[in-house]
């Protein structure tokens, strides 16, 4: 939490968080995007219709099944992340994670040509109602 009020050095007691500030909070976007990681918006995503027989971890999908990709199971893979069930906001600084959905070990908001439509709106809404949040009773 005490890392987490980093805005209060940046940004000044008293002052109105405003959504330029956020650029300035590495620390909060950590925890915005670990929280994602523990607790999506929707464990089950992605929808796809297999369009080819094919083989995953030993099982067949069959042409034209419906498939579901289980990013809840993605964001706690000990393959992908170290520690996968404590919380690490540290596990953010500085990576190449995003939310676009890179590398596809981070979805909070799908990926590719499906990707959520909300993300432009959502992204800087949670960031700026969290870092206000927290500066108002800091």
């Amino acid at each position: 939490m005490a890392k987490a009020q980093e805005l209060i050095e940046t940004i000044g007691k008293g002052k109105e968080v405003v959504e330029s500030d956020i650029a300035q909070l590495p620390y909060q976007q950590a925890v915005v995007k670990e929280t994602l990681r523990v607790h999506l918006p929707g464990p089950l995503k992605l929808p796809h219709k297999a369009l080819s027989n094919a083989e995953i971890g030993g099982y067949t999908i069959q042409k034209d099944s419906q498939v579901l990709v289980n990013a809840w199971a993605i964001g706690r893979d000990p393959h992908t992340w170290e520690s996968p069930t404590l919380f690490m906001p540290e596990r953010f600084m500085g990576s190449k994670h995003d939310y676009e959905g890179n590398g596809f070990e981070f979805l909070p908001f799908g990926a590719g040509r499906r990707i959520c439509p909300g993300l432009p709106l959502a992204s800087p809404m949670v960031h700026l109602m969290l870092a206000s949040l927290l500066h108002s009773f800091a």
